[in-house]
């Protein structure tokens, strides 16, 4: 599956009282460790209350009594389609990768991973 450039997909935003009563709600790519060092990868429109799911057994069932979670990385990833495509892309990657994707943080997701695939 090639990569697509998933950021020119969104949607600009809007300023309040623009007349759009319609709110596209922003998706979010996040990786949480567990008590044990495992990464999960997800997406979500409110981490928060995605991570308190995951924290109350919830959520995923693979992170049920895993131990305390923590949030390691999120990403804006614009609308449901394009947060499905990057959440696809980021599982693919190692364990080693999606290390490296947290301590470097890059401000293009889509770009780095074209770009981690070419390494």
């Amino acid at each position: 599956m090639a990569l697509v450039p998933l950021l020119q997909q969104q949607r600009p935003h809007e300023p309040p009282g623009t007349g759009s009563s319609l709110t596209v709600p922003e998706w979010q790519l996040y990786i949480l460790r567990t008590a044990y060092g495992v990464l999960y990868t997800g997406i979500t429109t409110d981490v928060a209350r995605r991570m308190s799911m995951h924290q109350n057994g919830k959520g995923a069932k693979s992170l049920r009594g895993k131990g305390p979670l923590e949030l390691m990385f999120q990403f804006a990833a614009g609308d449901r389609s394009s947060a499905s495509h990057l959440e696809y892309h980021v599982k693919q990657l190692t364990r080693l990768q999606k290390l490296r994707l947290i301590s470097e943080r890059p401000p293009c997701l889509n770009d780095w991973l074209i770009r981690i695939r070419s390494d």
